[in-house]
């Protein structure tokens, strides 16, 4: 899939805010019935501060789908633009309807010091790899071709074509797996919520996620040098 996106040399590092450390972006990609939803929540759970991005599409409200908070609903035109002007930091077509998450908000919570969660696909992933190159990229495996199987077929909400499918699928993601950071096998939940948790907070201390620190602390020497 092509997007539209700058390069990363056009976005280059968002600048934090002054007295502020800069945002991290955490992206979280699995194969369908991994556990990604429950890894996220319960990082959610415990980092209430994570903000999500509110993405536009051209598809029509769905019941109380609300304007700015559930999607930014927009004409199919008006999308199109904004794509060809470089607004998306991802953007992909869906059964007819597109959807993209802006670029400009994401940039400005990072310079706040507000970091972002992505529960996304791998396509997604990549493209905003292209965005924010120093993100931390998570791939989530499940532990074997047996067990995920297992866990879709328990869910019983999938019919006999439908399991089989996203099988082959998660295949093709896992092909996609090199490209990310950090790999965390999700057998036993407390242990990859426990490499999920330090993948996040060893983002947070990154020196580029902590700009004005050195200074800050050499600054308080040089008072006591005077």
């Amino acid at each position: 899939m092509s997007s539209a996106v700058p390069s990363s040399s056009e976005i280059g590092t968002v600048a934090a805010a002054p007295g502020t450390r800069r945002g991290v972006v955490l992206v979280i990609c699995a194969p369908s019935g991994t556990g990604k939803s429950t890894l996220v929540q319960r990082l959610v759970a415990e980092f209430p501060s994570f903000s999500f991005s509110v993405s536009c599409t051209t598809r029509a409200p769905r019941g109380q789908e609300r304007e700015g908070v559930d999607y930014h609903f927009l004409s199919q035109e008006d999308f199109l633009s904004r794509r060809e002007r470089g607004e998306f930091a991802e953007w992909a077509e869906v059964h007819g309807n597109f959807y993209g998450t802006p670029l400009a908000p994401v940039q400005e919570k990072l310079r706040q010091g507000v970091d972002v969660l992505f529960d996304i696909d791998v396509q997604g992933a990549m493209q905003l790899k292209e965005s924010f190159p120093d993100g931390l990229y998570v791939f989530l495996f499940p532990p074997s071709r047996e067990e995920l199987e297992r866990r879709l077929r328990g869910r019983g909400t999938d019919a006999e074509d439908a399991v089989l499918r996203r099988l082959a699928g998660a295949a093709r993601e896992m092909g996609m797996a090199p490209r990310f950071d950090h790999w965390i096998v999700n057998q036993d939940l407390d242990t990859a919520y426990d490499e999920l948790r330090a993948v996040y907070l060893a983002g947070r201390s990154r020196p580029e996620n902590k700009p004005g620190l050195l200074r800050e602390v050499l600054d308080t020497f040089a008072s006591e040098d005077a």
